[in-house]
């Protein structure tokens, strides 16, 4: 579909945004329900040279904000396509309005192309009858400015997302841990990059053994992925870790049926790091990055790992496995000790690690632990781009709830309280002092059940603007202090 700005062109459909209680309002008979927050009806026209009329509302004027904007893009998109619409603009004195509520206009732009290119998502490969786009053209009307280069900046951002989401809804199958690996390679092909995969025997050498007895129970072997990107050589070597799991049965200590339909989502933090580098090398941030990718299906098998084994990690702690279904922890474990070996000094890690964060924050809001001042930059990027996190605590004398008899460590507490808060206890465990390290914990949010606004059935592609969005803001912040 192609998005254009100005205005010379006339299209089947004029998107009409209002507030509940705006200044602007279009001469039609609106009622106060057709103005809430994420409704929409139609005005048909009612003669050829008559355009239908698709009123959005975006609910109180006071309270709007960019993701409002998103959630209104993705319905309308949605709306048009679902009637069979083939061109579509969004009337200039709505966006007047919509630019004087607190927002800089390009960032408006950028946000309505995002929530519309995301809200139109579709992921079809195993259909067999495919749902084409019938929307060809949407013209964004402005007779002030042109905004060629903030659509252009949301349809990158909505493509890395997209790209996040189509690998978390891949079937297993599909994406095994060769096959991951493959289409990482795949991705980044002719970028500038450098990518190291670590398998077989160069695991055993690098001790990455919580990766490897994960792995063990898989007819498909694990692998350490490594995304190597140097934006600026002069920036701090910042680790973006996210955890793997192409399918995620809970190894010998089986899941229960009802969570195994969706074991495919536990690579959600994977794809939220691919997602993020994608955009990034796009932007061609000025960052220094490694992106660290441990992979593996969690699968019970003759030659799986078992409750009760041992696992030895080469910054010399043990780890007693009490359940195989908290594997996570595990290759993640081995991931923050190559991102410090590697010279790391900022390390942030993100996974579908537990449940339990789910029961704290809801399922729109994900978990963040560890360094005061990230965790702040990370829940305010968060209001911003939607991709909502809230700060959870690190409570020091819990660390011994995950006191093993056998170990230095047990890769689950002794109660089951807090389990959310004791997975970050236990990573924080293998995080150098001299880092800086956050730990991300969106398995509440890898996916929703059902279509809303810009977020469709399935997979969100949540973290891939969070992080993104964080390095840049990292690197605009360092730039800024070496000006001064």
């Amino acid at each position: 579909m192609e998005i254009i700005t100005g205005t010379d062109r006339k299209a089947e459909v004029l998107i009409e945004l209002v507030f509940s209680d705006g200044v602007y309002s279009p001469e039609l008979p609106l009622s106060a329900k057709m103005k809430e927050r994420c409704a929409h009806f139609w005005f048909y026209a009612r003669s050829s040279d008559e355009q239908d009329i698709l009123i959005i509302g975006l609910g109180s004027h006071a309270r709007f904000n960019l993701e409002i904007l998103r959630e209104a893009a993705g319905n309308a998109g949605r709306a048009i396509r679902e009637l069979g619409k083939k061109t579509a603009a969004v009337h200039p004195a709505c966006l007047e309005e919509v630019f004087g509520s607190r927002v800089w206009p390009a960032e408006a732009v950028t946000a309505w192309v995002e929530g519309w290119e995301l809200g139109t998502y579709v992921f079809d490969k195993y259909k067999s009858s495919k749902k084409q786009p019938l929307v060809e053209w949407l013209q964004i009307s402005s007779e002030q400015q042109d905004y060629a280069g903030a659509v252009e900046l949301g349809r990158m951002r909505a493509a890395a997302t997209s790209l996040a989401r189509d690998l978390c809804n891949e079937a297993a199958s599909d994406l095994n841990p060769g096959a991951f690996v493959a289409r990482i390679r795949q991705i980044f092909a002719g970028r500038n990059v450098k990518i190291n995969v670590y398998e077989g025997e160069e695991l055993k050498q690098r001790q990455m053994n919580g990766l490897l007895a994960v792995g063990a129970g898989s007819k498909h072997p694990p692998a350490m992925v490594e995304i190597s990107y140097t934006g600026d050589p002069n920036a701090e070597h910042l680790a973006l870790i996210g955890k793997g799991i192409t399918f995620d049965m809970g190894g010998m200590n089986l899941k229960d049926a009802r969570d195994l339909s969706d074991a495919r989502f536990d690579m959600g933090g994977a794809a939220a790091v691919i997602g993020a580098m994608d955009l990034l090398t796009r932007l061609e941030a000025k960052a220094k990055i490694s992106a660290i990718i441990p992979i593996a299906d969690n699968v019970p098998d003759g030659g799986a790992f078992l409750p009760s084994d041992v696992v030895r990690y080469p910054n010399g702690l043990t780890v007693q496995v009490v359940n195989t279904d908290a594997e996570g922890r595990l290759i993640l474990a081995d991931a923050i000790l190559h991102a410090i070996r590697s010279g790391a000094r900022q390390v942030i890690d993100v996974a579908t690690l537990t449940g339990a964060v789910g029961h704290a924050l809801g399922l729109k809001v994900a978990g963040i632990w560890g360094d005061d001042e990230y965790a702040a930059r990370f829940m305010g990027i968060g209001e911003q781009n939607g991709d909502r996190i809230w700060r959870l605590p690190l409570v020091d004398e819990d660390e011994e709830l995950l006191r093993s008899p056998y170990a230095d460590l047990a890769n689950l507490a002794s109660n089951p309280y807090g389990g959310a808060n004791m997975a970050a206890l236990f990573l924080r465990r293998f995080v150098d002092a001299k880092a800086r390290w956050c730990h991300i914990d969106m398995a509440n949010t890898v996916q929703v059940q059902s279509t809303r606004g810009y977020k469709v059935t399935g997979a969100t592609g949540y973290g891939v603007r969070l992080l993104a969005d964080f390095v840049c803001e990292q690197a605009a912040t360092s730039k800024r202090g070496g000006e001064s």
